[in-house]
C-alpha cells in the first residue's frame, strides 16, 4: 500500500496535467465577442424619418415596448439599439426589421410587432435548450431547467457567450471523467448546468454557483450534480468527484485564450501602469507599451546609463512587473539606449 501510495504521489502531479492537456486538445472551439450595442441597417436614410415619426411618437413608443435605446444619429444607413440585455436587443432587432418590411409604423402596430417577436424569442428560447441538450445527449432536463439553457444563448460572462462556455464545459467534463473512468454523462450534465444561477426568473441576492444548486435540487437533479454546481467556485464542500472535474473545466473554458474580451477601461489602465512603472527608474527618456501590452520599449539616455546598467534595467523592470502587475501571458521588456557620434567635415 505504501508503494502505491508512494508512486501515486510522484505521478499524480504528472497524470493530472496529462489528462487536462488532452482534454483541451480534443476540443476546438470559437471565440468570444459580445458587445453592448447592436446595429441594424438599413436601405436609405428616408427610413429612419419613418422609425422616428410625427414629434418623435414612433421611435418613443419602439422604446417604451422594448426598454432598449434607439439612437438614430446622421450614420449612414444604420441605426444603433443600445441597451445590456441581449434577450431585448433581439426583440428590438426583430421588430424593427419586421416593421421597417412591414412599411406601417405607427405606435399601435409597434405594440403588436414587439408582443408577436417576444413571443417567437420565447420560443426560439426553448428550441435553442432543447437542441443544446440533445446535441450533448443529455436527457430528462426538467422543461424549466431547459429554458435556463435557451437563455444562455443570450448572455455573456466577460464577452465569452454563455451557452457555448456551458457547451465547453460540458464537454470538456465528459472527456476528463471518460479518461478518470468515471460516468461521463452525468459530468456533461453537471457541465452543462454549473451555469445556470446566471440566467434565473428572478434574480434573488445569491452567487449563482448557489442559486443553481438551489435550481438544480428544486428540479430534482441528482445530489451529486447539485453538489458540482454549487462547489464550482469553493463556496461549498465537494462531496464527489464530479466537483473538481466542473471546476477545472469551468476554468479551462474560461481562461483559454480567445474566451474572454478584457473589459476596455481596464485593459487601457493595465497599458498605463506598465508605461509608468518602467518610467518611475531614473534615466528612462520614453516608454511605450506595444501589443496590447504583451511588450515594453523602455528608451534610456545614451548619457545617464551605461549598456552594463541597461541589462541591470531590463530585468528589474521584468521583475516588479512580476511582482506588481496582474496579466495574461507574459511580457517581454526591450530597453533601448543609443549612442550617435556626429562631427562635422568643414
Amino acid at each position: 500500500i505504501n508503494d502505491i501510495m508512494d508512486e501515486a504521489k510522484m505521478t499524480a502531479n504528472k497524470e493530472a496535467k496529462r489528462i487536462v492537456v488532452q482534454s483541451i486538445q480534443r476540443l476546438a472551439t470559437e471565440t468570444a465577442i459580445e458587445n453592448s450595442v447592436t446595429v441594424f441597417h438599413i436601405d436609405s436614410d428616408e427610413i429612419k424619418g419613418r422609425i422616428i415619426g410625427r414629434e418623435g411618437r414612433n421611435i418613443r413608443a419602439l422604446e417604451a415596448a422594448t426598454g432598449i435605446e434607439i439612437i438614430v444619429d446622421d450614420t449612414p444607413e444604420a441605426i444603433v439599439l443600445s441597451g445590456f440585455d441581449p434577450v431585448r436587443r433581439e426583440i428590438a432587432r426583430l421588430a424593427l426589421h419586421q416593421l421597417v418590411a412591414d412599411g406601417r409604423i405607427h405606435p399601435a402596430r409597434i405594440e403588436e410587432v414587439v408582443a408577436k417577436v417576444r413571443k417567437q424569442i420565447e420560443e426560439e428560447i426553448v428550441e435553442t435548450g432543447k437542441r443544446t441538450a440533445i446535441d450533448l445527449g443529455i436527457h430528462g432536463l426538467h422543461p424549466d431547467l431547459i429554458r435556463m439553457v435557451g437563455k444562455m444563448k443570450y448572455r455573456s460572462s466577460y464577452g465569452q457567450n454563455l451557452l457555448q462556455h456551458s457547451r465547453e464545459t460540458a464537454n470538456l467534463c465528459a472527456i476528463m471523467a471518460a479518461e478518470l473512468g468515471l460516468n461521463p454523462k452525468k459530468a456533461r450534465r453537471a457541465g452543462l448546468l454549473h451555469d445556470i444561477g446566471k440566467v434565473p426568473d428572478e434574480e434573488p441576492e445569491l452567487p449563482h454557483a448557489l442559486l443553481g444548486m438551489k435550481l438544480a435540487e428544486k428540479y430534482k437533479e441528482k445530489p451529486e450534480i447539485c453538489n458540482a454546481i454549487g462547489a464550482h467556485h469553493d463556496e461549498i464542500e465537494q462531496t464527489s468527484l464530479l466537483a473538481p472535474i466542473v471546476q477545472v473545466c469551468d476554468a479551462i473554458s474560461g481562461a483559454r485564450p480567445g474566451a474572454r474580451r478584457e473589459i476596455v477601461e481596464a485593459y487601457i489602465k493595465r497599458l498605463n501602469d506598465l508605461e509608468q512603472l518602467a518610467l518611475s527608474y531614473p534615466g528612462v527618456i520614453k516608454t511605450y507599451a506595444i501589443q496590447a501590452g504583451r511588450e515594453l520599449r523602455v528608451i534610456v539616455g545614451a548619457d545617464k546609463i551605461d549598456d552594463v546598467e541597461t541589462e541591470k534595467l531590463s530585468s528589474e523592470i521584468a521583475r516588479r512587473i512580476q511582482d506588481e502587475m496582474t496579466y495574461p501571458g507574459q511580457v517581454k521588456i526591450t530597453v533601448i539606449r543609443e549612442t550617435r557620434s556626429v562631427s562635422f567635415a568643414k
